[in-house]
């Protein structure tokens, strides 16, 4: 494996021995005896690894590594001392060093380091593009008549300031459209916050939209910032909409009408400029009729809707969808030349996926952990079912249940919440089965 290598040390002699020992990898290498020449020399070369030594005549080696992190966030930095300093060393992780390294004690240990140094570099580099691949309107993924046609609704809509309410079932993407307009907007620089409306009690939500003062009830040891002041110059993302209190609903009208807001607790009015994207999967217009939300705050959300497309009405994206998430989770499993079988994507099609993208991608993270020899196929994807079974089939499902709910419990670390999530059960359920087949 090739690296671009910098050392930093002011004992010429010990530069130049490890800049010949690391030249016999075949690493490119440089060297610098100062701090100052140091950071000349990363503007004008790409490195992967840097070694340097703890005290430099003109910087502290265990700061230094904060101002080089910050600007080359994927470079990894090894520090090396004569001192054996525990504190140094604890400081230097905390500063993002890769490790650190005893002079003369550890001299053995460097160039196997520099190795695990450069696979992390790799994996940094890996996820920057990505993330980069990902981000903004490069996130939908799809070309559907239907998806196209939202995506450029979106587009078009970003531009402008304009409240965006974006509806459809659960699990057709609402974040990511949100997160995609946020993107495409001036606002881009700054924040984009989300919250669930549908996850918190009335107490609990409004203390996060709207933050509250210390001692404005119990619990509330400190100031906190409601989300509503964090997404100033940004975007607010409120998902699930249609789940807000009625109550709430009164107060986060005022606050679109006014830009001005009061922390709970607190008296003096404050204000926040921020763009505002609503998601929900009710029928808003039914809810207003059965009183449940209000019809002037749903004029004020309504300035601009676009309904997300079910899968099932766009299964031509299907295949390019699932192909997505199976490179997302073998990098995340560290999985190389996974197979895909056709009748996989055949199996996949069968299905009505009424959780949308957000079914989806749980089977493929599931099927991946369940496969055998790197090959994704039919087998992949068991759905089990509780119905009636001919009594010759019943054990053979009971012990195939038995191992895939075990196999998702190796994979989450024994996270039963986690792994409930990817089974696509309750958690009272997968405790029932767990007593059932004697797992713990």
């Amino acid at each position: 494996m090739s690296g671009n290598i910098l050392i930093i040390d002011d004992e010429i002699k010990l530069l130049k021995l490890l800049g010949m020992i690391l030249s016999q990898e075949n690493f490119n290498i440089k060297e610098a005896s100062t701090a100052r020449s140091a950071m000349t020399m990363l503007e004008q070369y790409d490195f992967d690894v840097v070694l340097s030594d703890v005290r430099l005549p003109d910087a502290f080696g265990v700061e230094l590594i904060k101002s080089i992190k910050s600007k080359y966030p994927q470079l990894e930095i090894i520090l090396m001392t004569a001192f054996g300093n525990i504190t140094d060393a604890v400081q230097a992780m905390k500063n993002g060093a890769y490790d650190y390294l005893v002079k003369g004690d550890d001299n053995e240990k460097i160039i196997p380091l520099v190795y695990k140094a450069l696979e992390k570099v790799k994996d940094n580099k890996s996820r920057t593009v990505q993330q980069v691949v990902t981000k903004g309107f490069d996130q939908i993924i799809g070309k559907s008549p239907l998806i196209l046609q939202a995506k450029k609704l979106a587009e078009k809509v970003a531009l402008t300031d304009a409240a965006v309410l974006l509806t459809g079932e659960t699990g057709t993407g609402k974040e990511v459209f949100a997160s995609a307009i946020h993107e495409g907007s001036d606002r881009k620089k700054n924040s984009f916050v989300a919250i669930n409306c549908s996850a918190f009690s009335k107490e609990i939500l409004e203390s996060e939209l709207f933050g509250h003062k210390q001692g404005a009830f119990t619990g509330a040891v400190k100031d906190k910032k409601g989300l509503i002041e964090e997404a100033n110059g940004g975007t607010l993302f409120l998902d699930e909409i249609g789940e807000m209190p009625i109550e709430l609903q009164a107060k986060l009208l005022r606050v679109l009408e006014t830009r001005e807001f009061i922390k709970m607790g607190e008296t003096k009015v404050s204000k926040s400029d921020f763009r505002l994207i609503a998601a929900t999967n009710r029928d808003l217009e039914d809810e207003i009729k059965q009183g449940n939300f209000r019809e002037d705050l749903y004029f004020r959300l309504n300035v601009f809707e676009i309904t997300l497309p079910s899968l099932r009405n766009r299964k031509e994206d299907l295949k390019v969808l699932a192909k997505n998430f199976i490179d997302l989770f073998s990098h995340k499993l560290h999985l190389s030349s996974v197979q895909v079988s056709p009748d996989y994507y055949k199996a996949l099609e069968k299905n009505d996926w009424k959780g949308n993208i957000r079914e989806l991608r749980n089977a493929v993270e599931r099927s991946l952990i369940l496969m055998d020899n790197n090959i994704l196929d039919a087998d992949s994807l068991p759905h089990y079912s509780e119905k009636a079974v001919p009594q010759s089939d019943s054990l053979s499902i009971r012990s195939l249940e038995k191992i895939h709910i075990q196999k998702v419990l190796q994979y989450t670390k024994g996270n039963k919440a986690e792994a409930a999530r990817l089974l696509e059960i309750g958690i009272a359920t997968l405790y029932r089965k767990l007593e059932e087949y004697g797992l713990k």
